[in-house]
């Protein structure tokens, strides 16, 4: 016997290589509901915390719900560069890679840390004249954004080591950043700053506002079979959400 429900908030744990559409779809197929969102992307190479609103009273809470800090654990490849600055785009090497201090690192992230200006990548989702960035950039049409402020609170060196050599040229970090950050454009600017050029290789999203990836169900357990029950047994209400943003 399965269980209706008209609306409320799901917390999902979004597994590597699937989109964030596609745990949207698999919610609304579920549950049979067509007005089902989320309240900030994830591209399919990343993973975790994927907020969905299901139900017309949840969906309007959306954009309220985009305005909160994100947590991020993210993998920088240093000594190359992505045209998209991800593993999605064409990776070439800037230079041959001989190694970087840990001294290096640290005094790069010095320039990130606190309210900054950030470019958004010619990669995103961004409108220009009705269509996003990424349509012009596929066709190789370069439109650049204006600098926009964003605000970095918290950037922590996880993986930190004297130096960093060419048998492992990656560095792990922690950023809990504002609304609007790009986290492969941070990754792109940092491997600038430290002088080797750099590309996110992994990223995994632990927090959005009061939300934690801790809480959340995992995308792959979200079929027909079973995944009505799990959505009954997970989903926040959406007076408690409301409850939360105030």
């Amino acid at each position: 016997m399965t269980v209706a429900i008209a609306a409320g908030v799901l917390l999902i744990d979004k597994p590597v290589g699937k989109t964030s559409f596609a745990m949207v779809r698999a919610v609304r197929d579920i549950l049979n509901i067509k007005k089902v969102g989320h309240a900030g992307t994830l591209d399919p190479f990343a993973s975790g915390l994927l907020v969905v609103c299901i139900g017309r009273p949840a969906t309007k809470l959306v954009s309220a719900l985009m305005e909160g800090e994100k947590e991020y654990l993210a993998t920088l490849q240093l000594g190359a560069v992505s045209t998209t600055q991800d593993p999605e785009g064409t990776i070439t090497a800037t230079a041959a890679f001989n190694g970087v201090s840990g001294t290096a690192v640290e005094q790069a992230f010095t320039r990130f840390r606190g309210t900054i200006r950030q470019t958004p990548p010619s990669f995103s989702a961004l409108k220009y004249k009705g269509k996003p960035l990424y349509h012009y950039a596929r066709r190789g049409i370069s439109i650049q954004k204006e600098s926009r402020e964003i605000h970095i609170r918290h950037l922590e060196w996880l993986d930190q080591r004297a130096c960093i050599d060419i048998l492992e040229p990656s560095l792990t970090i922690k950023v809990r950043c504002s609304k609007g950050t790009y986290i492969r454009t941070l990754a792109a600017d940092i491997g600038e700053a430290i002088g080797c050029g750099a590309y996110l290789s992994a990223l995994r999203r632990t927090r959005s506002g009061f939300f934690t990836v801790e809480d959340s169900v995992p995308g792959g357990d979200l079929d027909k079979t079973g995944g009505n029950k799990l959505i009954y047994k997970s989903i926040l209400s959406v007076e408690n959400v409301q409850n939360l943003l105030q």
